[in-house]
């Protein structure tokens, strides 16, 4: 994974209730989760320091998330405010904490900052025209494989014919034009112009000009996904690691061309359906690849239409070689 990047880890309807932590698996590290009483999410390693218990399995004590094997509690920022042994009056040790991570609560996600503290935080990867006009579902599925390989299989241009024969990919286009890609420090955008076989050698990408209509596929680093349908009709996905072999993908079909309550459900819901179909399609191919992870060099012979994953594959380089020297503040650096 890569650090020093916001990560959205969990839909927001997942922490309904106030007062009752959570625990998962999120970017090869476990974490617990929280609401207080203000409806504010708090989020730890989950593992209290004392002896290794997880604080999933305990407790909220007036906001606090209390151990279950010695009553310790924590509050959001980590810091131990309480070891019952002691008394309630000892003074407790500074180095009694617990790693806590950063959390916005924004666009229907709990996001983490997961990499060093910073002063100022850059803004969420999100993008500009979704607002709040949109209407959508959300589906949650678990991939067993890296978020690598899925992340390059929605920039993967070549694939609908065969993986998609029978939904998105019908028409038989094969031959990729292109496709036309372009990357501005985190943001990726595809445009193509596949084709049927007709005997003629596609164009290359150098020779192409960029379309006058807006890219269909935009990505925006380190793991948000949009295929811009229209104005009116996206696809939005999160692509949240788990840890190096699993990966939960949150797709929302969002629309705001229905504006009837009952009719609009509909319509996501729909939209859901379809969805789904189709991320089944893929995943039963992406599950299959090896390697498991996805490398700038490797032994894959890549073509000129898997130019879209070649720029992912650059700048996802990037990213990691500039923060290599600062991993050892990171809690799990040997997760990239």
């Amino acid at each position: 994974m890569i650090p020093n990047q916001w990560y959205a880890i969990l839909d927001s309807k997942e922490i309904r209730k106030k007062n009752k932590p959570i625990g998962v698996t999120r970017l090869g590290e476990n974490l617990v989760l929280w609401r207080d009483s203000a409806g504010e999410v708090h989020c730890l390693y989950d593992r209290c320091c004392h002896r290794g218990a997880a604080l999933s399995t305990g407790k909220i004590k007036e906001n606090n998330i209390q151990c279950p094997f010695h009553g310790l509690e924590y509050d959001g920022t980590g810091k131990c405010t309480l070891i019952p042994a002691n008394s309630s009056i000892a003074k407790i040790p500074k180095f009694f904490k617990v790693h806590a991570y950063k959390v916005q609560e924004r666009h229907g996600f709990i996001w983490i900052w997961w990499g060093k503290s910073q002063d100022t935080y850059p803004p969420l990867p999100w993008f500009e025209d979704v607002n709040r006009d949109f209407h959508y579902y959300t589906i949650r599925d678990h991939w067993k494989a890296h978020y690598s390989r899925v992340i390059e299989n929605q920039l993967d241009v070549m694939h609908l014919p065969f993986v998609h024969h029978n939904t998105i990919g019908r028409g038989n286009k094969t031959v990729v034009e292109g496709p036309i890609v372009e990357i501005s420090d985190n943001y990726e955008k595809v445009w193509f112009m596949n084709r049927r076989e007709n005997g003629k050698l596609p164009i290359k990408y150098s020779e192409l000009k960029k379309p006058p209509y807006p890219p269909l596929l935009h990505f925006k680093f380190p793991h948000i996904w949009q295929n811009k349908l229209s104005s009116d009709g996206r696809i939005i996905v999160a692509f949240t690691p788990i840890d190096d072999s699993n990966t939960m993908v949150y797709t929302r079909f969002i629309q705001k061309f229905v504006r009837i309550p009952i009719l609009k459900q509909i319509a996501s819901f729909i939209g859901k359906i379809s969805s789904i179909i189709i991320l089944h399609q893929d995943r039963r191919v992406v599950e299959t690849q090896t390697p498991k992870i996805s490398q700038l060099k490797s032994e894959e012979k890549l073509i000129p239409g898997d130019l879209p994953i070649i720029h992912y594959r650059r700048r996802r380089n990037e990213l990691k070689n500039e923060l290599k020297n600062n991993l050892k503040d990171i809690s799990v650096a040997d997760k990239l």
